[in-house]
């Protein structure tokens, strides 16, 4: 997520942190390095404008000259004015009203609005523990009122059906009246996109929201559009009194001029931002944490409440255990970690919110290591439940017999037990007296060559549990 912009930023950073005095000088040059960064990560000129002007006021001043440590500090003030770009802090959906809180969402055909819609449905149905219904008021779309039903069915939410000759207004009159009469907390309604802002759809989707008067009008934009993504918000923002935004696509858009310009241009806050195409890749939008892994200082806090959701932690308490008591770290649990770290994301996901991990997360994709994972897990899919639980037991004919089932080849399989063995070693030492620090000095031998070690490619591979301290997160 916004590498290119993570890159030249920590790059430019980088070389003023560690000065013992900052001068009008060296700022100068600095900040003409950010301001071509935000320029190239498609930032709108205003939003630079202002940010570059904010970053040299409180620089030059006093703030940094009294310092002990004047490159941190200039350091910290680009992440502040960072954040105050993109709106200091978390907005909530204020979902307050009268049941059922109408949340409606508004937004150019192919931005992700029914998708948003699910992954919204979801979002509320688990963590604020809502009662949700959904319905579609895109007569225009038959396809889009089957995906949300589909969707819906997915994520476990209640579908109020709709039809291609129907009103809009009468679709969406229709299921508020239904959810008062099955208690539904929420309704959201996905609308009608258009490929472009035209009129006819800037009128509709205004006595849509007249007539249902929802608490709540998201704006659903495409991050990877860049500047434009602002300039369509300004268009809407026009229009209807939106709320908030929803920013889609986050995970594919490298640059990062959407999640910098939008609320500086609409004054509206990005409420959630996505980050995948599963349906639970949806997550609150938190400007402090954005603007930490913009600069390279990572996410800890978003990855540990990650955790705490996909992590079984009864799996997790009963494998800490083991581990403690001293017994083996077989195949079975090999495979348990793989699939938890599945579950947080994969290794990218998890690297891309660790402090400082930018480029071994770069080693890591170029180095190939999903499809080193996902190998690593059919190789163990092959093995009989009892090779997984002995693995010495692997003889040669076995091996190519794994290989076979597994679509790999002998020396994958040969790699896969070497590292397990390895790992085998390093939760050995877990278990004893300062088993932690003796496995993080055992990790950079986990390595593979390019990053110190070889993820998934030959040499060996970063392992399930980062190297055995990061799986399982225990609380």
């Amino acid at each position: 997520m916004f590498e290119n912009l993570t890159e030249r930023l920590t790059q430019t950073l980088r070389s003023v942190t560690g000065q013992a005095k900052l001068t009008e000088d060296n700022i100068k040059g600095t900040l003409r390095e950010v301001r071509m960064a935000l320029l190239e990560a498609d930032v709108a000129l205003p939003v630079v404008k202002e940010f570059v002007n904010s970053v040299k006021e409180r620089a030059v001043g006093q703030e940094v000259s009294k310092s002990l440590t004047p490159g941190q500090v200039f350091v910290k003030i680009v992440n502040e004015e960072m954040v105050k770009v993109m709106g200091e802090a978390n907005e909530e959906l204020d979902l307050s009203a009268q049941p059922p809180a109408v949340v409606m969402m508004a937004g150019l055909q192919g931005a992700g609005k029914t998708t948003s819609v699910a992954k919204l449905s979801r979002f509320l149905r688990e963590r604020k523990k809502k009662k949700v219904l959904v319905v579609s008021a895109d007569i225009y779309r038959p396809a889009a009122i089957k995906q949300l039903e589909t969707l819906a069915a997915e994520v476990e939410v209640d579908f109020f059906p709709s039809s291609a000759d129907q009103d809009p207004v009468d679709i969406v009159n229709g299921a508020i009246k239904h959810a008062r009469i099955q208690h539904h907390d929420v309704l959201l309604v996905d609308t009608a996109g258009r490929l472009h802002v035209d009129s006819d759809m800037m009128d509709e989707i205004k006595r849509l929201h007249q007539a249902v008067k929802p608490v709540e009008t998201l704006f659903v934009v495409d991050s990877m559009t860049g500047q434009d993504a602002a300039n369509t918000a300004r268009a809407f923002n026009d229009v209807l009194p939106l709320t908030g935004v929803i920013l889609t696509k986050a995970d594919g858009d490298a640059r990062g001029g959407a999640a910098l310009s939008v609320r500086h241009i609409t004054g509206k806050p990005i409420k959630f931002i996505g980050v995948g195409e599963k349906v639970d890749a949806l997550e609150p939008f938190h400007p402090d944490r954005v603007a930490s892994r913009i600069l390279g200082m990572g996410d800890v806090l978003s990855l540990i409440e990650e955790a705490e959701r996909k992590i079984d932690q009864q799996k997790a308490e009963k494998f800490a255990k083991k581990i403690q008591k001293g017994k083996g770290f077989d195949l079975e649990d090999f495979r348990e970690q793989i699939q938890q770290m599945k579950n947080m994301g994969g290794m990218m996901g998890l690297l891309d919110k660790l402090p400082g991990m930018g480029q071994l997360a770069e080693a890591a994709q170029s180095a190939n290591a999903e499809k080193g994972i996902v190998q690593m897990e059919a190789i163990i899919n092959s093995m009989t439940p009892k090779e997984r639980r002995n693995p010495d037991i692997i003889s040669g004919s076995r091996k190519k017999r794994i290989a076979k089932g597994s679509g790999t080849q002998i020396q994958d399989v040969n790699r896969l037990l070497k590292q397990h063995k390895q790992m085998s070693k390093m939760m050995k030492k877990f278990s004893g007296k300062g088993g932690m620090s003796k496995m993080m000095r055992g990790m950079k031998g986990m390595l593979p060559p390019g990053m110190g070690g070889g993820m998934g490619g030959p040499g060996g591979g970063l392992p399930p549990g980062m190297g055995g301290g990061g799986f399982p997160f225990k609380k």
